[in-house]
């Protein structure tokens, strides 16, 4: 299933890893936002977006390099989403994730 109407995987190689990162917390952040306020549908259509970007950016060439970090990013995340939580994995976790590639994206983006 497409979530990012529009979006080919040749649009999505055109950003660089930060970007890509980027996008893929964004949507993470609006899933446990969604979460948090008790709206399982919206979290859930959030976290799909944000699986979307990840498998798009795991099959990305150019990211060869990180498949190791990208699949255990996966799985943790659907763990934390869908499972036990066995990695004890916490709202604050993802935020420190991801918050360095949203900031490292806007200071290389023009």
């Amino acid at each position: 299933m497409k979530f990012h109407q529009g979006l080919t995987s040749e649009r999505w190689r055109k950003l660089s890893f930060l970007e890509q990162m980027a996008n893929i917390g964004m949507d993470i952040d609006r899933a446990i936002k969604w979460q948090e306020k008790k709206n399982q549908f919206q979290s859930k259509a959030a976290l799909y977006r944000g699986l979307e970007l990840l498998y798009l950016t795991i099959a990305d060439p150019k990211n060869r390099q990180r498949l190791k970090e990208l699949t255990r990013l996966r799985e943790v995340l659907n763990d934390y989403f869908f499972c036990e939580n066995i990695y004890r994995s916490s709202t604050k976790l993802w935020h420190s994730y991801f918050f360095p590639f949203n900031y490292a994206a806007r200071k290389i983006s023009p």
